[in-house]
């Protein structure tokens, strides 16, 4: 039975899509349709690979064109919705606030009107199988003192930035969707992902590109922001066990219980740089770190309690943050091209420092 995939021309739905296609052989049956608007983010080169195999296919399309999404829900029958689509830059949102409210709001309120309508329509065997699940962030909990606790399920939502307030109202219009309609719906908050085929205005692939090019390697303040990073695939695959046994209605936070500080992350990403890619002029990577003006409401540490989902559905991450960093700085090595691609077609004004 077919999934579709919002969003999945993007960083975490491009490698979810291909996550997909290499697990048993039973979800090897399930197409795949990928529904994405193609915004600077989404790059349909990071599903070149999966394109080429016959059970995915692409539609462009914007996931608030109520009309065209219903008439997709019409014709492929999709056993589950996995939302990834979504404006994710906090930087972009301090500039642009207004398209984070019409895609992570809007557009988001769109898709479940018309996978509610859908929904309610079909065989009740159809509607018990059905599952919408809604990706969204660690960021909707605010910010945390060095000595609180990592966040739980049952955390307040505390969004401090344009980005996390319209993520916060999408996932309470998720969970309104379930309360009010019936729609069986799932929801997970996860930490920072980082990874292949990531656009490089996030932090980590905006070092390794600026280090490659002999730029300024930018940080935000002092540098002594706190983030729990968590590797893609490691997402994937709890997103995996949530769509496969997670319990309607609930949430599941998924972290990958390595917080570091984002001057010590550059650091690393210099040391691995030095190793295995050496700057022409034998000088250390190191030397390009600029500490530039701090970020407007620069949330200090985010930290993500996965007890839940690692009890309930047996999931923990694969990877520590050095070894997933390290099989990280290789790739964008190795795949340098995908890298000036997506640069060239969007032009430098589209990179800010970091998230």
């Amino acid at each position: 039975m077919t999934i579709f995939v919002t969003g999945g021309a993007g960083f975490i739905g491009s490698n979810f899509v291909r996550h997909w296609l290499t697990q048993s052989p039973d979800q090897k049956t399930d197409p795949i349709v990928v529904i994405d608007k193609l915004t600077y983010a989404g790059n349909i080169s990071s599903l070149e690979d999966s394109l080429q195999t016959e059970n995915v296919e692409f539609i462009l399309s914007d996931i608030g064109d109520t009309h065209l999404i219903s008439s997709l829900l019409e014709k492929y029958d999709p056993r589950a919705i996995i939302n990834f689509a979504a404006e994710s830059h906090v930087d972009r949102s301090i500039h642009a606030p207004e398209d984070f409210i019409q895609t992570n709001v809007v557009a988001t309120n769109r898709l479940l009107q018309a996978a509610h309508h859908w929904w309610s329509r079909q065989a009740e065997h159809a509607k018990q199988n059905f599952r919408f699940l809604h990706i969204s962030t660690d960021e909707v909990y605010g910010s945390l003192l060095e000595t609180m606790p990592p966040v739980t399920e049952e955390s307040s939502y505390r969004p401090n930035n344009p980005y996390s307030a319209s993520k916060a109202a999408s996932d309470h219009l998720v969970r309104a969707y379930h309360h009010t309609y019936g729609l069986p719906v799932l929801t997970t908050n996860c930490s920072n992902n980082y990874g292949p085929y990531q656009f490089p205005e996030k932090l980590i692939p905006l070092i390794i590109r600026n280090a490659l090019d002999g730029k300024s390697l930018p940080v935000y303040g002092d540098g002594q922001n706190v983030r729990d990073w968590l590797y893609v695939t490691d997402h994937c695959q709890a997103i995996c066990k949530v769509l496969e046994k997670g319990r309607i209605g609930e949430v599941y936070n998924i972290g990958g219980s390595n917080e570091m500080k984002n001057i010590d992350v550059v650091r690393m990403i210099c040391s691995i740089l030095d190793k295995n890619s050496p700057r022409t002029d034998g000088k250390p990577y190191e030397n390009l770190i600029t500490h530039v003006e701090d970020r407007k409401g620069h949330d200090r540490r985010y930290a993500i309690d996965s007890t839940k989902i690692e009890r309930e559905l047996n999931w923990r991450p694969n990877h520590d943050f050095e070894s997933g960093l390290r099989k990280t700085v290789m790739w964008y090595l190795e795949n340098r091209g995908w890298i000036s691609d997506v640069t060239k077609r969007h032009g430098e004004d589209n990179f800010f420092p970091h998230k």
